[in-house]
């Protein structure tokens, strides 16, 4: 079997040295190539080079975002989840969505063992994604105030701090209180068939639960979101103090279950439209993508296999 391994020399669970352990244990069971990442959306294009090039599987050493590249790479090349290369996920990153989704360990050895394991078995799992627009993610997106939150904590990432729990906290305060519109509500969900749902203000898109972390906690916006159904929404209708703290606080509990009257929560989607008054916030996988004023959403079922 032929593997690249796509390497974030800015993982920042992991060293120069756990590098090379990393390198060296993949060696015993695979013909590894391995490269590094230089820039943002640098992955994308190691990722689709290695399908071209009929790599058998791709395997990600970073964050998140690494492995959003890494997976919309591989998904240029094929119509179908058999003729793309695999993809193996090493958590290296702060929180590592994905890896835990799919029932990795969060330490990045243990991690590795997994995945030896699951290639001497032959063992894959396939998973849907989500598509925005043009661009493909594995576990969440949003637009409005959890988007503000990521570029927030990128702009403090950008001056030198490290990504922590805490720093999301701050970030959330901060922006909730200070810059986030209240009024009026900007978002229409629009889907086929169905009456439009209006006056939103905050969206968020799930492909599997968690949504995110914090620390060892989840986050769990949409808790029936899975990768084997299609996309799930919870919007909340109005940022008001009460409200937010409530609905904050319900998809904290440890059995997560976001209601009420100015929530909506939708199941199972194959596709649906958000449109909004004004250029809001975006993001896909934890990254900031820019303000978008519309966006296109679709489930794709079977997209790609998975060793875990």
């Amino acid at each position: 079997m032929r593997a690249l391994l796509v390497v974030n020399p800015k993982a920042t669970t992991t060293s120069e040295r756990s590098r090379d352990v990393l390198v060296r244990a993949l060696r015993s069971e695979v013909d590894l190539t391995v490269a590094y990442t230089r820039r943002r959306g640098h992955a994308v294009q190691l990722a689709k080079e290695a399908a071209a090039e009929g790599i058998d599987l791709v395997v990600t050493l970073g964050g998140d975002g690494t492995v959003n590249e890494a997976v919309n790479g591989l998904m240029a090349a094929g119509d179908k989840a058999d003729n793309r290369p695999g993809l193996a996920v090493v958590p290296g990153g702060s929180t590592n969505v994905l890896a835990r989704a799919v029932g990795m360990p969060r330490d990045w050895a243990d991690g590795v063992s997994v995945i030896l394991e699951a290639l001497r078995e032959e063992r894959y799992r396939r998973i849907s994604l989500g598509l925005a627009d043009d661009r493909h993610f594995t576990f969440s997106a949003g637009l409005g105030l959890d988007a503000e939150v990521i570029r927030r904590v990128e702009q403090a990432r950008h001056r030198g701090r490290t990504s922590t729990p805490a720093l999301y906290l701050r970030s959330t305060v901060a922006q909730y209180f200070l810059e986030t519109r209240r009024r009026p509500p900007p978002v229409t969900l629009e889907r086929p068939g169905e009456q439009p749902e209006t006056g939103l203000a905050t969206v968020i898109v799930q492909n599997v639960a968690p949504w995110t972390y914090l620390g060892d906690r989840p986050v769990n916006p949409c808790p029936d979101a899975s990768f084997d159904t299609g996309l799930d929404v919870m919007a909340m209708r109005e940022l008001h103090l009460t409200s937010t703290t409530r609905t904050a606080r319900q998809i904290l509990a440890q059995q997560p279950n976001p209601r009420g009257k100015r929530v909506l929560n939708l199941h199972d989607l194959e596709t649906f439209t958000l449109r909004s008054e004004c250029p809001l916030a975006f993001q896909l996988d934890g990254e900031y993508l820019g303000e978008r004023d519309k966006v296109e959403f679709r489930s794709i079922p079977d997209a790609l296999r998975i060793v875990c």
